[in-house]
């Protein structure tokens, strides 16, 4: 076993992801343990400063944080990102940069990433390519962060004609995850993040996706022990296979990219505006379940199970009609997992089991994308 989960008492758990030299703890507690973070970064790194990158939306639970930094023997530097996809750019990586340049940042200065996804890509990107390399802990404060984007290592930021094409590898040294801090995420964020959770079904664990299924209301509730389930299998889910393919070098950790070649393209198209992440993964994933339905790898009731569990959760399961599949195509041509312009894609071939396809026609993307619904 490459990841081991442990209860912490009080509810917490702590998932190890097992890297070698660049192994490190997630640690999930259930609540208004962020005054903690000070003394488990201390116990990870040394340095005198810690510089802050903090999603605006987040600002309420900022001065804890800081306060416990300050504790732990750290001087505090914060900048404060406006929300949006937009910030995730070459532009914004520049300012950072300057921003470490004024500050006499050395090599052990800590970064730490507060906030959602595009707070986390940015600031490890930063954190990779600054003096190459700097140490960064991860505190995500949405579902989609918790479960998805702090795990794994991947960083990176936007260009204009596709998601994620600057980045690297760079994994934290530790993940922070406070539960509580979800009681104040929006709704429509919350429910986007349940498109990467339910992914996880998808892909490696259907006894999860019926537990999913089971436990709507629980979930949609917000449920503290529904929820520290929730998050602490996924975390071991995207553990298990970071740490068989943490370069995407063997072709296993590909399989987390069920839905996003379909959900990239509807990002770019609609500007990176008109979607959270979430809404375009669940679009994506019910696109590549027609997909693979049109070639008789799974049966209907698939299809329509997925399609029921994201609609229960208020997730898109279509993209928009006025976006033309050539364009959409060309996106996806430029996609990270095609090869030479060669489409390919994650697609089911039954409840918790999916496989990369290289030899997916024009003509089929064409259909899943004109189909609607289940």
């Amino acid at each position: 076993m490459t990841v081991s989960t442990y209860s912490m008492g009080h509810d917490d758990v702590l998932v190890e992801v097992k890297l070698g030299t660049r192994s490190y703890p997630i640690m999930i507690s259930n609540g208004g343990s962020v005054p903690s973070v000070g003394a488990f970064a201390r116990s990870r790194n040394q340095s005198r400063l810690a510089f802050v990158v903090a999603d605006g939306g987040v600002t309420a639970h900022l001065e804890p944080l800081r306060e416990s930094l300050l504790q732990a023997g750290y001087r505090v530097e914060c900048v404060i990102l406006a929300p949006g996809e937009g910030q995730k750019s070459l532009a914004q990586a520049a300012l950072l940069y300057e921003k470490l340049l004024d500050l006499k940042a050395d090599r052990k200065t800590l970064m730490v990433a507060f906030g959602g996804g595009v707070t986390g890509d940015l600031t490890g990107y930063v954190a990779a390519t600054y003096l190459r390399g700097l140490p960064f802990l991860m505190i995500p404060t949405t579902l989609l962060s918790m479960v998805d984007s702090s795990v794994g290592g991947k960083t990176g930021v936007n260009l204009s004609r596709g998601k994620n094409l600057v980045g690297c590898f760079h994994q934290p040294l530790g993940v922070w995850i406070d539960l509580k801090v979800l009681e104040t995420l929006p709704d429509r964020e919350f429910r986007s993040g349940m498109a990467e959770v339910i992914k996880y079904g998808m892909i490696m664990d259907a006894p999860f996706f019926g537990m999913l299924e089971r436990n709507l209301s629980g979930i949609l509730a917000r449920d503290h022990g529904l929820l520290r389930r929730v998050v602490a299998r996924c975390c071991e889910l995207k553990a298990n296979v970071v740490s068989q393919d943490e370069r995407e070098e063997t072709g296993l950790r590909a399989i987390l990219n069920y839905g996003h070649t379909f959900a990239h393209a509807f990002e770019a198209v609609a500007g990176y505006s008109a979607w959270f992440h979430g809404e375009a993964v669940a679009a994506g994933m019910q696109a590549a379940a027609r997909l693979a339905n049109g070639r008789g790898l799974i049966t209907n009731d698939i299809v329509e199970r997925q399609s029921r569990i994201l609609s229960a959760f208020g997730l898109p399961v279509d993209c928009d009609n006025n976006w033309p599949a050539d364009t959409l195509i060309d996106i996806m041509r430029s996609d990270k997992k095609a090869e030479a312009g060669q489409l390919r894609f994650i697609l089911p071939v039954g409840l918790g089991e999916v496989r990369l396809f290289a030899d997916v026609t024009v003509d089929e993307v064409t259909a899943a994308l004109a189909k609607r619904g289940v």
